[in-house]
Formats: C-alpha cells, sequence, structure tokens
C-alpha cells in the first residue's frame, strides 16, 4: 500500500511540473538527474514520523523543500 502511495505522490508531482510554465533547474546538474533527487528526498521526507500520516499536500511541500537544499530552483521557462 505504501509503495501505491509513493508512486501516485510522484506521478502527480512531475504531472504538476510538466503541465505547468517552469521546470526545475540546478546551476551544476543536468535535468535528467533531478528525477533522481526528487526520488531521494521523497523517500527521505516519507521516513519522517511526523508526515507518514498521509497528507500528500505536506509531504509534496517537503519534497519541494528538500530538492530546493540540493541547489534545484523552480524558474519560468523562456
Amino acid at each position: 500500500m505504501r509503495i501505491v502511495q509513493i508512486l501516485t505522490l510522484a506521478t502527480t508531482g512531475l504531472m504538476m511540473t510538466a503541465c505547468s510554465s517552469t521546470e526545475w533547474v540546478h546551476p551544476n546538474k543536468d535535468s535528467s538527474e533531478f528525477t533522481n533527487d526528487y526520488n531521494r528526498c521523497q523517500t527521505m521526507v516519507l521516513r519522517d514520523p511526523k508526515l507518514q500520516q498521509g497528507n500528500q499536500l505536506m509531504i509534496l511541500n517537503a519534497t519541494e523543500r528538500c530538492v530546493q537544499k540540493e541547489g534545484w530552483r523552480l524558474v519560468e521557462k523562456n
């Protein structure tokens, strides 16, 4: 059951990024590395006991904060 939730959340996050006019960029990494960093952050967030109650918005926000700490920034596409 937990894996289904993780996959659903990851898919939702990626779809939200794909449907918008913004993109995640990193000054030193290729865009193909974003998925690896996002998944690593999401895994770390899901280990947090405070976030294991299933509030997907809180999980998404915490994951995005983690990605930002890794150096990724959400910017508008040109």
